[in-house]
């Protein structure tokens, strides 16, 4: 089969299908139906064949998406999974977590609608998978070197699997019972079921890769045990500190942080013996944040049974097409309807939460919130007699994150941070210690799967070089690169 260089001119973009909400409500499984090949040919059949593809500078990864499309439009899966692997180590869980930058930045979204890129991408990956093309490629020879590794988030475990690949000995330590990170527990299971998880770590583990979970590095093993016993130590510890309101009544009971909800959520459908310390059943709940953390808070509240949910974001409602504050290729900012929107719940924007209430026993009740809008000079200010009160049984923070979390480690042993918080590199990803480095959301911030998996795969490049002097390992990205950045 060849594909149709006019295709953008004869076909239209086709979503994926998601399964009906009243369906989905009921289980915890991904929300999208099953592939249709021949359609997800057809789809990459639009990809234009444009003269600079700007799709590779929205992907942090650069991964070779013309490329792959076509291919699979030529009906060529086991090519297009090499060259999807050529440039992203798991493209399973980009396929499916990833808000696709490459999109936006598609030259055909000048005037059309782009290419359905990311499900093309989950689709290779599936294809892949199911007739056993994803295989373990061990290293032809061994370095002698060891890594340890903080953190078995995308970032730790590309730059584990890059490292390995390489010849060299890989540990990872991850504080949590199973490994993943927030892969693990703090994505929902409607989102990515935790068997697409397994089923890669299958392969890392005949890399040859060790996985420790339930070390806390600072508690269970010093930063200075870790430096004696390997020869470069990578933190890919994530941003998981959260953003917290400090208001009055915040320290109420049930008012918590979503990554102290979310991961309990998710821990409780794969162990029946763990019983969640909080739930949302039969409870009026408020999101504060209106992110991807709140829609996923918004989901899970939904299934498990709340009786009411609202949503507050602080920032005006989004436009419904590309602001020309955000021309092309950028990321814009547009008004958004995840799955779990669909799903039910009231979305409020332009809200500030100005205090709680809480009952006698310290529990909260409700929340008063504010109307705020935009002044002339672009800030955000409160209206005058525009506070609503809102009742809730259980609020949930979903405001974002200010860094990794260092409060383990001495003082002494702490890496230096700047001042957002996170974690100083030089241009070799290079901490402040000798042999200790750093990538992902620690380094950067809170970011995308996609820049997490590109950070670790440039973190293992020069981990890579400082053991043998230099390294033919790919550098997707340099410290400093904040190119259609998103936050």
């Amino acid at each position: 089969m060849a594909a149709d260089p006019r295709g953008f001119l004869k076909f239209s973009r086709q979503n994926p299908e998601r399964r009906p909400v009243q369906v989905r409500l009921r289980d915890w499984k991904e929300v999208y139906k099953e592939s249709d090949l021949s359609e997800q040919v057809v789809q990459a059949q639009r990809c234009m064949d444009c003269g600079i593809p700007f799709c590779h500078r929205g992907c942090p990864l650069g991964n070779l998406i013309p490329e792959w499309n076509e291919l699979v439009g030529r009906d060529r899966w086991a090519s297009a999974t090499e060259r999807l692997h050529a440039t992203n180590n798991f493209p399973e869980f980009t396929g499916r977590l990833c808000p696709a930058p490459c999109e936006t930045a598609c030259v055909l979204a000048l005037n059309r609608d782009a290419v359905t890129i990311e499900y093309i991408e989950k689709s290779i990956s599936e294809v892949a998978f199911a007739h056993d093309w994803v295989k373990p490629i061990k290293a032809t020879h061994q370095t002698g070197h060891n890594v340890a590794i903080v953190g078995s988030g995308p970032a730790g475990l590309a730059a584990a699997q890059q490292l390995v690949r390489a010849g060299h000995a890989v540990t990872v330590f991850e504080r949590a019972d199973r490994i993943g990170g927030l892969l693990r527990y703090g994505i929902p299971e409607f989102k990515m079921e935790k068997a697409i998880l397994d089923r890669r770590l299958g392969q890392l583990t005949e890399e040859g890769i060790e996985f420790r979970p339930n070390t806390t590095i600072g508690i269970d093993l010093t930063l200075d045990q870790l430096k004696a016993d390997y020869d470069a130590v990578v933190l890919a510890l994530g941003s998981t500190r959260p953003r917290l309101a400090e208001l009055p009544g915040s320290d109420g009971h049930g008012i918590l942080p979503a990554m102290d909800f979310l991961p309990h959520a998710t821990r409780a459908l794969h162990d029946r013996s763990f019983t969640p310390p909080v739930t949302a059943t039969d409870k009026r709940v408020v999101i504060l944040g209106g992110g991807d953390t709140g829609a996923d808070c918004l989901g899970t509240v939904l299934r498990q049974g709340a009786s009411e949910v609202v949503q507050l974001e602080i920032m005006p409602r989004p436009a419904d097409s590309r602001p020309e504050t955000a021309p092309w290729p950028m990321y814009p900012p547009l008004f958004r309807i995840s799955s779990a929107h669909e799903e039910g719940g009231d979305r409020m924007f332009a809200r500030e939460t100005v205090r709680f209430e809480l009952d006698s026993s310290g529990q909260v009740v409700a929340l008063v919130m504010a109307e705020v809008a935009l002044d002339e000079d672009g800030k955000l200010q409160r209206v005058a007699n525009s506070e609503e009160r809102i009742e809730a049984d259980l609020v949930l923070l979903a405001m974002g994150f200010v860094g990794p979390d260092l409060s383990m480690f001495d003082l002494e042993q702490r890496p230096t941070v700047s001042g957002r918080g996170t974690i100083s590199v030089d241009e070799h990803f290079r901490t402040s210690t000798e042999g200790v480095f750093a990538a992902g959301d620690a380094r950067r911030g809170q970011s995308l799967i996609v820049w997490a998996i590109a950070e670790g795969r440039s973190v293992a490049h020069h981990v890579d070089a400082y053991l043998m002097g230099n390294s033919d390992l790919g550098c997707p990205v340099a410290p400093d690169s904040a190119a259609l950045a998103i936050m």
